[in-house]
């Protein structure tokens, strides 16, 4: 079992009886005030100009609305449109938006500011992270002042998914340019300040729509990267909650004390060994298939202290169009061994594995290195900030191999999508894509969706480790916060002290 450092466990284990009485003397506080941790911080504040999924934590539906809102239980309800209609042939979606709604500085929501911010997703010099998600609409037009329509040049069934995103979030044209530092929105709560590396603060906004929805006046999202530290914060009250929670190996001690409350949820995150199949050696095929029957996922979830679900492709076992693909490569050194003497490296190759600072990153990096190196492939292990990784894998693809958990639902697209930082290429998977988007009958959906895990499966695109948990860390009268987190974001509508 891979855990932290033995000076980091003790130092932890201190802290958290040292800190029991100076906690709860600090926690005579506002009632209408809430700190959530976060492990990373977001490089800029504007889910439209960055993958990063602490940018949508913080800012969607917070600050950012669309069209569509995404709850607790991952269905889609009413956002910024009150409601919509589609034609028979799943080409045409009328909005019909929402009256009265203004926007943090004053602007008024309507259909020429939706329209100007939906042709934004999909126009040929867009640089939003998940433009590919929107482009098969065709056009974007206003009806009326609160009526949009979207014509789609074929069929998509995750649409108003796509649409309810933080990607889609509404922005208004006087605004959008600066967003990244000066985030202006709909939501119920206003952009106040940024302290970087601290904390990014947030007020209630005195428009909202639904007041008696939001409880709380300030929302704090305080910055702690190293899991022990975030027990200490919790431990001080300098901070009431994390919604992901960062050193499960210190949960059962959270447990047992009786001022807070563990909830284990499920997320979309599945943890991943990304690999560069733009890159030799993972170019051949062999290659990547002897690195998955190298990966032996118990030990992997073992160093998460048990939590977390083994996967076998790039889907959530939840989702009920899942398959168990994890016997696809079994654990089989000597068939991993035997499939890189095929490939032409015997002796096995030097490579190196580019890790985020995150902790399940941290832990499983290790162990990866372990594995990987009992058949002859050599890890040198680089340790990258966020801005860094974000830059270097993400975008530039300056890499061999990274570890990360994908948090978006419906992600498979991932795998059909152009310039991708795994450089995947499969004309095979992009017509399976093409088949499951254009799909209108559920059912049928669903089993295109298992044919399309079998094939990024079969073809070892990447290491699938194991899905992500939800631990949830926060004080016992806290209620509210989500217990699953099927998109990345922190809902705060509803969340109150009793």
């Amino acid at each position: 079992m891979i855990t932290l450092s033995r000076r980091r466990l003790l130092g932890a284990s201190a802290t958290l009886a040292s800190l029991t009485v100076l906690g709860d003397a600090a926690w005579a506080q506002a009632k209408d005030r809430l700190v959530i941790g976060m492990s990373l911080e977001p490089p800029l504040l504007d889910p439209t100009k960055n993958a990063a999924a602490a940018i949508r934590e913080v800012t969607t539906p917070s600050i950012f609305e669309s069209l569509g809102r995404i709850d607790r239980t991952g269905a889609i309800g009413p956002g910024l449109a009150e409601s919509w209609s589609i034609s028979e042939d799943g080409k045409e979606y009328v909005f019909k938006l929402r009256q009265g709604v203004k926007f943090h500085d004053g602007e008024p929501l309507d259909a020429p500011v939706v329209k100007f911010s939906l042709d934004r997703l999909f126009a040929p010099d867009s640089t939003n992270p998940a433009k590919s998600l929107y482009t098969d609409i065709d056009k974007v037009e206003v009806v009326d002042p609160s009526t949009v329509k979207i014509t789609l040049k074929s069929p998509n069934s995750f649409l108003l998914y796509s649409l309810s995103l933080g990607d889609a979030g509404i922005m208004h044209p006087k605004s959008a340019a600066t967003n990244d530092k000066n985030p202006i929105g709909t939501g119920p709560f206003m952009f106040k300040e940024r302290k970087e590396g601290d904390s990014i603060t947030l007020v209630r906004s005195p428009t909202w729509r639904d007041p008696a929805s939001i409880k709380l006046n300030t929302v704090i999202f305080k910055i702690v990267k190293d899991p022990s530290a975030q027990v200490s914060a919790l431990l001080a009250g300098d901070v009431d909650a994390f919604g992901a929670f960062q050193a499960p190996e210190l949960v059962e001690r959270l447990r047992k004390d009786p001022r807070f409350v563990v909830v284990v949820g499920t997320t979309e995150g599945e943890v991943i060994l990304a690999t560069n199949n733009g890159k030799k050696p993972f170019d051949n095929p062999k290659v990547r298939q002897a690195i998955a029957h190298a990966i032996n996922r118990d030990e992997l979830i073992s160093a998460e202290s048990g939590f977390g679900t083994p996967i076998g492709s790039h889907f959530a076992p939840h989702n009920k169009a899942y398959i168990d693909l994890t016997r696809t490569y079994p654990f089989d050194i000597a068939k991993a061994k035997a499939l890189l003497a095929e490939a032409g490296y015997p002796n096995g190759f030097e490579a190196s594995l580019k890790l985020p600072p995150v902790g399940y990153a941290q832990r499983a990096g290790e162990v990866i290195a372990s594995q990987l190196g009992k058949i002859g492939i050599k890890v040198a292990i680089s340790q990258l900030q966020w801005p860094q990784w974000l830059s270097e894998v993400f975008k530039e693809r300056n890499y061999d191999l990274t570890i990360v958990a994908h948090t978006e639902a419906n992600d498979l697209d991932r795998y059909a999508r152009d310039g991708y930082y795994w450089a995947y290429n499969s004309p095979e998977f992009k017509a399976k894509w093409r088949e499951v988007v254009a799909a209108t009958d559920f059912a049928k959906r669903d089993e295109l969706l298992k044919e399309a895990q079998r094939i990024i499966a079969k073809d070892a695109v990447n290491g699938f480790l194991f899905q992500l948990a939800k631990i949830g860390v926060w004080r016992k009268d806290l209620v509210g916060m989500w217990e699953n987190s099927p998109t990345p974001q922190v809902d705060l509508t509803g969340v109150h002290w009793k």
